[in-house]
């Protein structure tokens, strides 16, 4: 009756030669619908599923904005100093070399100039990735500079925030970005040029205090969280249950502090067409 047994065990694979899938291959969403990341690339980043729209940099940004991912970065090489010595259990020099190493980046933002569907335009965009998007002296700077480049040569200026809030380690001097940043946004609406503030997930403290919600047009990616101080904090604050969805964009867009949300598969085009009306 050997046709109801196996006689052999078929192929056998040692173990040493077996191969694991790579890391990152597939990304879960927190709905737990699984994707393979270079469909979620193809997609910009959301899960065509679910709609879920994932945590991405200024490198994503930048390739889903500018035509051709060609573009020319301001003040790439600029990073911040250590000019109140802060040493709490790490000094702060040393905190900045291992967010460097770990990020690729310099500091938490990027800002370049290029085309996006043959419209000039510039871009300032955070990244979480770097010390959560915490908004220091360099973050400041560079976000005024650009926006004196779109001063200078008459172009749009768009902001793409997603923050912790003020870079504690800087104190004083992080808040101080809020007033800078807020009187060169001034200059640039003198200028009559056109400013679209884009939040996303998450866009909190001093950033939603500043120039996060300066914008002749504040946009948001769907789900994001936008607001100032944690719901943890406000409840434990105001001894009461929280809405639901509350400080979720479709929440602050339901109570007029936004214009629009935009998929962000959409953006690009969405944001051309917007500009293309302004002009």
């Amino acid at each position: 009756m050997s046709w109801f047994k196996r006689k052999d065990k078929g192929i056998q694979t040692p173990t040493a030669a077996k191969k694991e899938a790579p890391d990152g291959l597939w990304y879960k969403t927190p709905s737990g619908k699984i994707i393979h990341t270079r469909e979620l690339k193809n997609n910009a980043y959301v899960s065509p599923e679910d709609g879920y729209h994932t945590r991405i940099g200024s490198k994503e940004y930048f390739e889903i904005l500018f035509d051709n991912n060609t573009f020319t970065e301001l003040d790439p090489e600029m990073e911040s100093g250590d000019p109140l010595k802060f040493a709490d259990s790490k000094p702060y020099p040393k905190r900045i070399k291992e967010s460097q190493n770990k990020s690729g980046l310099k500091d938490a933002v990027r800002s370049a100039y290029g085309k996006m569907n043959g419209l000039d335009i510039t871009i300032a965009c955070m990244d979480f990735s770097f010390i959560g998007g915490s908004m220091g002296s360099v973050v400041g700077e560079k976000i005024a500079r650009a926006i004196d480049h779109s001063i200078k040569h008459n172009i749009p200026f768009l902001m793409i925030s997603k923050s912790g809030g003020a870079r504690m380690m800087e104190a004083g001097l992080s808040l101080m970005q809020m007033a800078k940043t807020s009187a060169k946004l001034a200059l640039l609406s003198e200028a009559k040029i056109p400013y679209i503030s884009l939040l996303t997930d998450p866009t909190t403290g001093g950033v939603t205090a500043s120039y996060a919600m300066l914008g002749d047009f504040n946009i948001a990616e769907p789900g994001a969280l936008i607001g100032f101080a944690g719901p943890r904090v406000i409840r434990e604050t105001i001894g009461k249950d929280l809405p639901k969805g509350f400080q979720s964009a479709e929440f602050v867009l339901e109570h007029g502090f936004l214009d629009f949300i935009v998929d962000r598969r959409n953006l690009k085009s969405r944001l051309t067409t917007l500009l293309k009306m302004l002009k």
